[in-house]
């Protein structure tokens, strides 16, 4: 569904989730704007059993002047509007949402799918906030976001609160909507500025004094009541401060879910793979390295961990992680070669960047892709490939030049077909973008260089010779990989890239 699908209805009712949050009601005022931009006739509304109370909410409503109204729930029946009603940051027939009839219904969310029989529905549960969504399908129809109406500030503000103080961003689309919409940052100084409460510092005081620790691996779990999501962070940040606690967890309990909240400071814990891992098939998470969070689906988890308690949940899976992967530090590895078998490449067509070439020496970049972000300074003999699947990784011109052979025709790559995004260059200096796809060249494997390599029993972290203080992922069927004429350039190659990609010797 596109923005486009609902132009054709009139009235139009945008409804928030019970209690809104900033990202709600950022996301809400975005639809509103653009339907109002159009000439329809469109309410921005919420209902529940209480109106707004948070003084950051109030302050946000009335400084950007945002048409927000409330509709008290009738005590037997429906409220009911006419036309088109859209639920925003929620999905209709949900706990967390009161239900309003209509003419016609429809979805815009960013979290786990709940309601799947409305046809009219835009869901995408890898975003940090439902504010990027919205954004996103703004811009993909075409109308043009200014901060001259408060809206960039909205949205910004969606995205800053959803995302822990934008500490626990992961999906691309967040970090585009972050740095490229304008906003007041004197708005969202006065807004963060307002949103402690003094109850939520003492649902903060009291999450701390009930904590769960493990000695073996240095890890904390802490329950919260009910309470912003920037609170699990803050109490977060503050379990880090403590010497024997190496990374946690901190979650609360939410009307459809689990939110929850991540930190670690020891390179061998990604905190962004690690709330990955503690969502894994029953919602999403990610983040930076150091800091991250998610949202667990109470329906999912339901089906899957019926009879377990949150807290033993979330003890036993941070016990399961360190236990489920093995660390390899690629400068001191000595691998088994006896174990492993020899293969090469086969001759597919893969793409290659001689960044260099495009921008000049010392430049900082960002490599931008789903994966993540790589940040790089360019220099004489960097190469950027992209793999057959769309995989994006750094090489030296040396090496480059002993593994393939150049070719001068354009790399050519149906986008459509697996990329959720474009690999983009960024340049920090300047914010300008720039697409990979459109300076890449095609390249053939020479098959000079051949590996050894052996599929995983058991997930592996590999710090590799090129980056020490970040590891590649492997799990079980992945493979590991070591090049043979370099005994120590380790590597991870996931499963189905190995297969499409490698030929035994």
């Amino acid at each position: 569904m596109i923005l486009h699908d609902l132009e054709k209805f009139n009235p139009i009712t945008i409804q928030c989730h019970d209690n809104p949050d900033a990202d709600a009601i950022g996301s809400g005022f975005g639809l509103y704007c653009y339907f109002k931009d159009l000439g329809k006739d469109v309410k921005l509304v919420y209902s529940g059993s209480f109106e707004i109370q948070k003084s950051n909410l109030k302050l946000m409503i009335d400084t950007l002047e945002i048409p927000i109204e409330y509709i008290k729930p009738l005590e037997e029946g429906y409220n009911r509007v006419e036309g088109l009603l859209i639920t925003v940051d929620c999905q209709y027939g949900a706990g967390n949402v009161t239900k309003i009839e209509a003419d016609e219904i429809a979805i815009i969310d960013h979290h786990q799918v709940e309601v799947e029989d409305i046809e009219l529905a835009q869901i995408f549960p890898g975003l940090g906030s439902c504010a990027t969504l919205v954004w996103k399908m703004m811009t993909d129809a075409g109308y043009k976001i200014t901060d001259d109406n408060g809206l960039g500030t909205a949205l910004y503000y969606g995205l800053y609160t959803d995302t822990a103080q934008l500490t626990e961003i992961h999906n691309p689309l967040d970090k585009d909507l972050r740095e490229g919409v304008e906003f007041d940052n004197s708005y969202i100084t006065m807004f963060k500025n307002s949103n402690l409460t003094l109850k939520e510092l003492e649902i903060a005081g009291i999450a701390m004094l009930r904590y769960s620790f493990n000695e073996d691996h240095g890890f904390a779990v802490i329950r919260s009541q009910p309470c912003d999501p920037n609170i699990l962070g803050l109490i977060s940040d503050f379990l880090l401060q403590v010497d024997q606690i190496k990374s946690c967890v901190v979650f609360n309990e939410t009307p459809d879910g689990y939110k929850f909240s991540v930190r670690s400071c020891i390179k061998e814990v990604n905190a962004s793979e690690l709330a990955a891992y503690l969502s894994e098939g029953i919602g999403s998470g990610g983040g930076h390295y150091e800091k991250a969070g998610g949202f667990i689906s109470k329906k999912y988890y339901s089906k899957k961990y019926d009879c377990l308690h949150a807290d033993a949940f979330f003890n036993n899976r941070m016990n399961d992680y360190f236990h489920e992967y093995e660390l390899i530090y690629a400068r001191n590895y000595e691998a088994d070669l006896s174990t492993m078998k020899l293969y090469q490449k086969q001759n597919l067509p893969i793409g290659y960047v001689n960044i260099w070439e495009l921008l000049s020496p010392g430049t900082p970049i960002t490599v931008r892709t789903l994966e993540g972000d790589m940040d790089l300074v360019v220099h004489e003999g960097l190469v950027i490939m992209i793999g057959i699947q769309g995989e994006v990784y750094p090489n030296r011109l040396d090496k480059f030049e002993r593994s393939y052979i150049r070719l001068e025709t354009p790399y050519k790559y149906d986008i459509s077909s697996t990329l959720e995004y474009v690999p983009t260059i960024k340049i920090r200096s300047t914010g300008l973008n720039l697409p990979l796809l459109n300076y890449a060249k095609t390249c053939l494997p020479s098959g000079v260089v051949q590996i050894y390599a052996k599929p995983l029993e058991k997930g592996v972290k590999v710090f590799t010779a090129w980056d020490r203080e970040k590891y590649m992922l492997g799990k079980p069927g992945d493979y590991l990989a070591v090049r043979n004429d370099d005994a120590h350039d380790v590597y991870i190659v996931e499963k189905e890239i190995f297969g499409k990609t490698y030929k035994e010797v």
